[in-house]
């Protein structure tokens, strides 16, 4: 029997109208034509995703606290399709009185009263999807929307007076310089989100650019300016008063996103929908990216009551899981049971890092530690540990796994 203490969801609606060029997520292109209808294949995936929640409706379950929709672009998804899926996490799970209810949107492809019928169905937290606020720089990523279209999107925000609102921004993209940034930066708070995401391009094998450009070459920015464009948005964005509070993410107090930080608090969550991950009772399990693999799957599931798909995550697995993710935060992370070596091993590997401003090995009582045994918390340094943890996760994990 499934008995599962998870109090977030996470939804995947894979609408977009076209495919960005760095965009490696499961997504279905729609095309620029009319908004769609609730009808068609569009029916036909709310519905699946919907018998997918409803598998959970005999085991015992919490209320959530957090519920996420992301994409693709949600908000090419009719009100009623929205709509379904909310009355079907409500009936089976329900959820707190204070529930965080996320939905990404991307500017032009949402109207006010879209926005404002979104509020009234219980969304209470909105990720805008602006990336850049130069139309060159838009173009050439691939991105349907322009600068008109985000200063629109912004005052539609304003009117419908939403108060817990992202806005999405891309550093390292090609042409980009660091006046872009510094300019895209400044548009940003001069929007004044109460939440900003500042990602760097990653470029994936089977996207358009992984195909067509090589990281730190040309058009690309280097390495060394890519760096500059971190420090710049950290030093640019605490000193408007946003807490940096994880590697790429920003927020005024009291308005971090609640459900991204069950991710990097390696807690449990649900994932509902096209490629959605779920890690569940020590199970990690991911849905195929194919709307028909995704069909087939569901309905092999829904026929094997009381099991959890997916391969479990071994105790190392874990361990490793909890301190990368956690590191992530600027809180840190408290370590997980070592052994006496391990902490030795740990303690050795990072003294370098700790010597350079990078990592900060504390001990119970927050100070700074000097000795294996008392090693208790790892805290990276903002901005050059945040830079750099890569390498220092490199060594946590070859230290760890030897």
């Amino acid at each position: 029997m499934i008995v599962s203490t998870s109090t977030a969801a996470y939804l995947h609606l894979p609408f977009c109208r076209q495919r960005c060029f760095y965009c490696d997520f499961p997504i279905a292109v729609v095309g620029h034509g009319a908004p769609l209808a609730f009808s068609g294949w569009i029916l036909e995936y709310v519905e699946a995703v919907c018998k997918e929640i409803q598998t959970w409706q005999s085991f015992p379950v919490q209320p959530l606290t957090t519920i996420f929709f992301g994409g693709g672009t949600p908000s090419l998804l009719p009100l009623e399709g929205l709509s379904c899926l909310l009355d079907c996490l409500e009936q089976v799970f329900g959820w707190d009185t204070d529930v965080e209810i996320s939905l990404e949107i991307d500017p032009g492809t949402f109207t006010l009263p879209q926005l404002q019928a979104y509020q009234d169905l219980g969304v209470n937290r909105f990720s805008l999807g602006v990336q850049s606020f130069q139309d060159s720089l838009l173009e050439g990523i691939g991105r349907h929307h322009r600068r008109a279209d985000i200063d629109q999107a912004i005052d539609w925000i304003y009117q419908a007076e939403v108060k817990n609102w992202s806005l999405d921004l891309i550093s390292g993209l090609p042409n980009q310089g660091l006046e872009d940034w510094q300019r895209s930066l400044y548009f940003a708070l001069t929007a004044k989100p109460s939440h900003l995401s500042c990602y760097d391009l990653v470029i994936e094998p089977n996207t358009a650019f992984g195909k067509q450009l090589q990281p730190g070459t040309g058009p690309l920015p280097t390495d060394e300016l890519t760096a500059q464009m971190y420090c710049l948005a950290q030093q640019t964005l605490t000193k408007a008063g946003y807490h940096h509070y994880e590697i790429s993410n920003y927020a005024r107090p009291g308005q971090e996103c609640r459900h991204n930080q069950v991710y990097w608090h390696n807690q449990s969550y649900y994932g509902f929908g096209l490629g959605a991950t779920s890690y569940l009772q020590g199970h990690r399990f991911q849905r195929p990216r194919t709307r028909s693999a995704y069909y087939a799957w569901l309905q092999q599931w829904r026929g094997q009551s009381g099991s959890i798909p997916g391969e479990t995550v071994s105790a190392t697995e874990r361990l490793l899981e909890t301190l990368m993710l956690g590191l992530r935060l600027a809180q840190g992370v408290t370590l997980p049971a070592l052994t006496s070596e391990q902490q030795k091993a740990l303690f050795k590997a990072l003294g370098s890092h700790q010597q350079r401003g990078w990592i900060s090995l504390l001990d119970a009582e927050s100070q700074p530690c000097d000795h294996p045994q008392a090693l208790h918390h790892l805290q990276l340094q903002d901005p050059e540990g945040f830079l750099f943890s890569n390498t220092v996760l490199t060594d946590i994990f070859n230290c760890l796994t030897e």
